[in-house]
């Protein structure tokens, strides 16, 4: 960890690196509005806020659109700075229709990432064959993060089919799993009363529930309301890692700047 204040001017306090709650993992959109990550902004990004970032998922294809070693650069400024790199099920689920599940292996070992995301978000996997593909990365090395959920869901998701599927991925050495945005918002909209079952369940520390890049902080605030400031939150633009973190602490005007009302004077 990087040093930062201490003692009585030291910001509200959180849980510190490694930590099993209160994870955020940002999206790596590339050289984006959503924060220039490219190698000279990635090592910026991480002077800064390296601390706060606990994943970084590399967007969609990008592994494969920029030059091998720009995401090879890229990759290691992540690990160095205790930053677990992965790619998004995407990526996966692209190798998946060209029958290139060799070729994201080794495309995977030559710019040095050692985790990827599974998802079903295009395709539809049964549960022998979801279970084959985490079990064969694996064997190869690979730390899995399964994304459940469709990113054009047709129907509010059962919770009680979550934590069993959330139950069996872990028992195979699943490191979390997430919930795709697309489903959290059709929950909200069906029956927004679902959220506090969710967050009740014991399942749910093992989850990263999908944040809106284009709802910041509105959103990301909401959720800190309702899940609690430990959440772990997923697909965090790379420019909103640090406010989000002044939100988990209270630090802002989109929560009204609630660390004063913790902290009051003696």
């Amino acid at each position: 960890m990087h040093p930062t204040a201490e003692g009585a001017l030291a910001p509200p306090p959180r849980s510190a690196k490694p930590r099993a709650r209160g994870l955020t993992s940002v999206i790596d959109f590339g050289p984006d509005g959503f924060g220039w990550t490219g190698p000279r902004g990635v090592a910026d990004l991480l002077a800064c806020a390296a601390d706060t970032i606990d994943f970084a998922k590399i967007y969609a294809l990008n592994a494969l659109l920029m030059p091998m070693p720009v995401v090879t650069e890229i990759v290691g400024l992540y690990r160095d700075a205790g930053v677990a790199p992965y790619t998004g099920g995407i990526l996966f689920e692209h190798a998946y229709r060209q029958g290139e599940m060799d070729g994201l292996a080794d495309h995977l070992g030559r710019v040095g990432i050692g985790m990827l995301e599974i998802s079903e978000n295009y395709i539809t996997l049964s549960d022998d064959e979801r279970n084959r593909h985490i079990d064969r990365f694996q064997r190869a090395g690979f730390k899995v993060i399964y994304e459940f959920g469709r990113k054009n869901p047709e129907a509010p998701f059962d919770i009680d089919a979550l934590e069993a599927l959330v139950s069996d991925l872990l028992s195979r050495g699943v490191a979390h799993v997430i919930v795709e945005q697309s489903e959290i918002d059709m929950l909200v909209g069906s029956a927004p009363d679902r959220l506090a079952d969710l967050a009740a369940r014991p399942f749910f520390q093992d989850v990263l529930i999908e944040a809106d890049p284009y709802r910041f902080p509105k959103q990301h605030v909401e959720m800190i309301r309702t899940f609690g400031r430990e959440v772990n939150l997923a697909n965090v633009a790379a420019a909103q890692a640090l406010r989000l973190e002044g939100l988990r602490r209270g630090i802002g005007r989109a929560v009204d700047y609630s660390l004063f009302a913790e902290t009051a004077p003696r």
